[in-house]
């Protein structure tokens, strides 16, 4: 029985890697900012904790953007375009309702971290239609 194996040279040398790595580092550091320090991780959000009694909700988004991150590390390093592909994509989800929430708790006023999260949407949709786009090449394998 003949199945096709998808073979590619994506990796370290494709700019989509590197942007979707970016990406990854750079959830996972908001996360780690978050746990060490909710209120500093909220302020960059967009909305600052309020009380001391919010706290534990800086935490817990913490360890869900570390995990976010994490999720796209072994389809980077085995060199899986596609799933990181479908995950990033999916992923878009995220800052696109992060911007979504400051934008109805702050109004339209609160340019800045609008633009934060607003830019990353764009980023993450620039880099799934790149990591979409890679050429890969098939060749027909035995199954084994």
């Amino acid at each position: 029985m003949k199945t096709k194996e998808i073979k590619t040279n994506w990796g370290i040398q494709s700019a989509s890697f590197w942007m979707t790595l970016l990406i990854a580092a750079g959830i996972i550091f908001i996360g780690a900012r978050f746990i060490v320090n909710p209120l500093v991780g909220a302020d960059g959000f967009g909305i600052p904790i309020s009380s001391m009694d919010d706290l534990p909700f800086g935490k817990i988004k913490g360890i869900r953007d570390i995990f976010s991150g994490l999720v796209l590390l072994p389809f980077l390093f085995l060199k899986m375009r596609k799933a990181a592909a479908f995950a990033l994509t999916t992923a878009i989800i995220v800052p696109a309702t992060d911007f979504c929430i400051v934008l109805v708790t702050n109004g339209p006023k609160d340019l800045q971290h609008l633009l934060i999260h607003g830019l990353t949407v764009v980023y993450m949709i620039v880099t799934s239609i790149l990591l979409f786009r890679e050429n890969a090449t098939s060749t027909p394998t035995p199954l084994q």
